[in-house]
């Protein structure tokens, strides 16, 4: 892996605070100020193979609330998922992840993956090309070892830092070029992801790209005062658990508030091929505050995840990408407070 970076701005001018433990950086537009994650394989603060490594937000601040703050509180390698031990949430590799964070998927798997044979690269794109170890499916929870995590470029400024990571994995033949802007809004309480892929290899790039959006809205856990918003009627593609969750027109509320081990999860279905549809808010009404996700994109899938930490609202989109082509999206991030007690 190869990384350069570049700041513009006298806000990066070096201060007496210690050095972080992970590499990061801060942007702010004055009214949003968010922490970021920077990728390195050797000090990142996420190094699994799951995740997209670019744009992962640490925190996020608007009007006295905090939405990604770290929904874990420790991380193990021999922990496959998350588990839970006593009050503490312990993450494995590959789930130790906060904030919006992305993961590419092809059809049946990562690119290649089926394929290649054991020893062979398959390439995840915004982690790098990976080796095939044996024979086995593909399995999302598993580190593998990274052959070429391709070269990033960074480029930082006070309200804004782009992301761009070029691959070329000749033995699986897909190579791309992909750059990630996270930006905040001039004078608004706004973050845009914007996203390009360019396919730089001789296959298609085919499958899909989803949000995980780790939300974790001032350290409280989903319950009766969070309620989800979408602008079609929501269908359950499969009946949700009756006694945590209830689907009410275009709206899925939760019965009670999640703890121990309970999890939520619902398959949502309902929305149309327009992008309108990809419009999700979500409020919680005791809090003060809340979150519309807007994307450029229809939607092809959406999965509702959430524990007794983070409420995750996980919506996908189809990548469909002939060699020489480039395929962009962008996802916007507005926050905004109501009156405690209204939703």
């Amino acid at each position: 892996m190869t990384i350069s970076s570049t700041r513009t701005g006298s806000e990066f001018t070096a201060g007496m605070s210690p050095a972080p433990e992970f590499p990061e950086a801060e942007i702010t537009n004055g009214i949003v100020k968010a922490k970021l994650y920077l990728p390195d394989e050797k000090t990142g603060f996420y190094r699994g193979t799951r995740f997209d490594w670019s744009g992962i937000v640490g925190s996020l601040e608007y009007a006295g609330h905090e939405f990604y703050p770290q929904w874990f509180q420790r991380t193990d390698p021999k922990v496959r998922d998350f588990i839970y031990d006593g009050s503490d949430i312990v993450a494995g590799s590959c789930t130790a992840i906060t904030g919006p964070s992305e993961e590419f998927m092809a059809t049946s798997g990562p690119l290649g993956y089926h394929e290649a044979k054991a020893g062979g690269t398959f390439v995840k794109i915004g982690v790098g090309a990976l080796r095939k170890p044996d024979d086995a499916g593909y399995d999302r929870f598993r580190v593998y070892d990274i052959v070429d995590g391709g070269t990033w470029s960074i480029r930082e400024n006070f309200d804004q830092i782009e992301f761009k990571q070029e691959l070329s994995d000749l033995a699986s033949g897909y190579g791309y070029v992909y750059c990630k802007t996270v930006a905040l809004a001039k004078g608004k309480p706004r973050m845009t992801l914007e996203h390009s892929l360019r396919n730089t290899g001789k296959n298609v790039i085919c499958g899909s790209v989803y949000n995980h959006n780790f939300l974790y809205l001032d350290r409280r856990p989903p319950g009766p005062d969070f309620v989800i918003t979408f602008p079609f009627a929501v269908q359950a593609m499969q009946p949700p658990d009756e006694n945590l969750v209830a689907v009410r027109g275009n709206q899925i509320t939760y019965l009670k508030t999640l703890t121990g081990d309970e999890c939520a999860q619902v398959v949502v279905g309902g929305y149309s091929a327009d992008p309108k549809d990809y419009d999700i808010r979500i409020e919680n009404r005791k809090a003060g505050a809340g979150l519309r996700i807007t994307g450029t994109r229809p939607l092809s899938h959406v999965y509702i995840w959430s524990i007794r930490a983070p409420l995750s609202v996980e919506p996908f989109i189809d990548v469909n990408i002939e060699p020489g082509a480039v395929f962009s999206w962008k996802i916007r991030y507005d926050f905004y407070t109501l009156p405690k007690g209204v939703c």
